[in-house]
């Protein structure tokens, strides 16, 4: 008797794998999703009985590869269908199909699937959702609940972006170095907003939000099997593994956000920062920094102190200066502002950000930052007017939560400076 989490757990497994390879052979979206669904039916009926295959990804595609074409005879009623056991039994064909994929094959199939879903027509929105559907699997109404919408807008966002696919028409052939090159970052880009929209809203208490972080971890660890020497996917991996290790801290009993110098760090997950770390110093030696590799660095000083008090901000503000050359953007100045007010003052900081209210003019981390600097120099009227901004553009309670927090923070520590 095979053990049902243990099938479970090899469905989910093998999913991208074989959701690549029956794509590549029935070149639609729907009907390789079809496909792969009625592989999973037959798995779960008949591995129970039979015990494992030695190949569970190579016995779904094949099993998925029948059934699609059993599901194109019907519609096209061209032929009979062959007989139920000649469909059942799969043990010696799965043998030979195991035998003729090897890694290189999964490779290719798993990027294909990945780039059809980053394809550069679609909204970022678009590109996570049929991710999340086409290769974790997930469903319409958990997608759905982790944006917050409701599942018939889901299921035709969804709808939409198979849609432009198809209207597209992709080419299906193995992708080539050039193209690899060309859309691996937008991939790249693609996980990580996946985590972005887990880890912003990790509070809520369904944890569907939580499952995107973990979704986005699983095909961080993916790419960086199918690009082992990439020092990119390594940084990648490593930075939402290093902010993942936060998240049994984030938050209280009441899912109230807890701010980063208040969290209990002997919470952190110290599994994933010992992982997080290597992958940094792996990355390193490869001598080829990039943004991600630089942004894991930056969490990797949170992560080596022992508590607020320890934080190198001097080394933040060096790997800042960095990023600001390889990736310049006001956010990325808006954040070395933060390191640059621990080592020189708030009056530098305040200077730093100042030139950036035009462009960050609907981002409310820019006026709770602006707000902070002001307050910690004594200007409270223009501070307030700040937290109020950034209040208001907030996009979720725990944006708006974290707001208030500092206000409340600062303000304990103004206090505590007057003179008895």
């Amino acid at each position: 008797m095979t053990d049902a989490a243990w099938i479970n757990t090899a469905l989910i497994t093998a999913r991208p794998q074989a959701m690549g390879a029956l794509l590549r052979y029935f070149r639609d979206l729907d009907t390789a999703e079809e496909a792969y669904q009625e592989a999973c039916l037959r798995a779960i009926r008949a591995w129970p009985t039979n015990g494992p295959p030695r190949d569970p990804t190579a016995w779904l595609i094949f099993a998925g590869r029948n059934s699609g074409i059993d599901a194109k005879r019907r519609e096209k009623k061209q032929e009979a269908l062959p007989d139920e056991d000649q469909i059942s039994d799969l043990e010696d064909a799965e043998t030979a199909l195991a035998d003729r994929l090897d890694g290189q094959h999964y490779r290719d199939d798993i990027l294909r699937l990945l780039f059809i879903c980053c394809h550069p027509e679609l909204p970022a929105t678009q590109q996570i959702a049929l991710a999340l559907r086409i290769v974790c699997g997930l469903t319409v109404k958990q997608i759905a609940r982790a944006f917050l919408v409701g599942e018939a807008a889901m299921e035709q966002r969804i709808t939409r972006a198979k849609a432009r696919i198809a209207k597209a028409d992709l080419p299906f052939e193995t992708p080539g170095a050039v193209e690899r090159s060309e859309r691996l970052a937008v991939v790249t880009a693609m996980v990580y907003l996946i985590f972005n929209e887990g880890y912003s809203g990790g509070g809520e208490s369904d944890g569907t939000r939580v499952q995107l972080c973990d979704e986005a971890i699983r095909l961080a660890r993916l790419l960086l099997r199918l690009f082992p020497s990439e020092p990119e996917i390594m940084g990648l991996t490593a930075l939402i593994l290093l902010q993942h290790s936060r998240s049994p801290a984030r938050f209280d009993a009441n899912r109230q956000l807890i701010l980063l110098e208040d969290q209990d760090r002997r919470l952190w997950n110290r599994q994933m920062i010992a992982e997080g770390l290597a992958l940094i110093d792996k990355s390193a030696r490869h001598h080829q920094a990039g943004s991600y590799q630089i942004q894991a660095a930056i969490a990797a000083v949170h992560a080596r102190a022992a508590t607020p008090d320890d934080t190198n901000w001097r080394q933040m503000d060096f790997l800042y200066s960095l990023l600001e050359e390889i990736q310049p953007s006001p956010v990325v100045t808006l954040n070395r502002a933060v390191a640059v007010s621990k080592t020189k003052g708030p009056e530098a900081a305040l200077a730093m950000i100042e030139p950036l209210e035009n462009r960050l003019s609907g981002y409310f981390y820019f006026y709770g930052l602006r707000g902070a600097l002001l307050l910690k120099l004594g200007r409270a009227r223009e501070a307030h007017c700040a937290f109020d901004q950034a209040i208001a553009l907030a996009n979720t309670p725990a944006e708006a939560d974290h707001i208030r927090q500092n206000i409340d923070r600062l303000k304990a520590e103004s206090e505590s400076k007057l003179p008895n």
